[in-house]
């Protein structure tokens, strides 16, 4: 489980670089009087953040990495099980992460692909 938590948070770093240059590609759309939307991810996405900038998508990702982080290394410490164990409720939330990651990932991809065409 370590290494897949430590997988996941090189994805993340990605992500956010990748967001952070969106971001600032969004903000001068905004400034040319482009880019006018209400959420980048609409209800039928798997966030719960609404948001016209990605880097609220990624907090919240990052959000949910470290909470399965924080879960793994309390089942640890209680002895429980080893590292390597993946209960149901915690493949639950891997899969919703893995979905939430890409998702950002072909999205910013996307974004980054409709810049170059203009």
């Amino acid at each position: 489980m370590t290494k897949l938590i430590s997988a996941l948070n090189e994805n993340l770093q990605v992500v956010y670089r990748k967001a952070i240059d969106a971001d600032a590609a969004l903000d001068q759309l905004g400034r040319d009087g482009k880019g006018k939307f209400n959420t980048i991810f609409g209800d039928e996405s798997p966030f719960i953040t609404r948001s016209k900038r990605f880097k609220a998508y990624v907090e919240e990702v990052a959000g949910d990495v470290a909470g399965i982080a924080e879960q793994n290394q309390q089942a640890q410490n209680t002895e429980l099980k080893s590292s390597n164990t993946i209960d149901h409720s915690q493949k639950q939330v891997l899969s919703i992460i893995v979905k939430k990651l890409e998702l950002l990932l072909t999205t910013l991809e996307q974004f980054k692909s409709s810049l170059k065409a203009k």
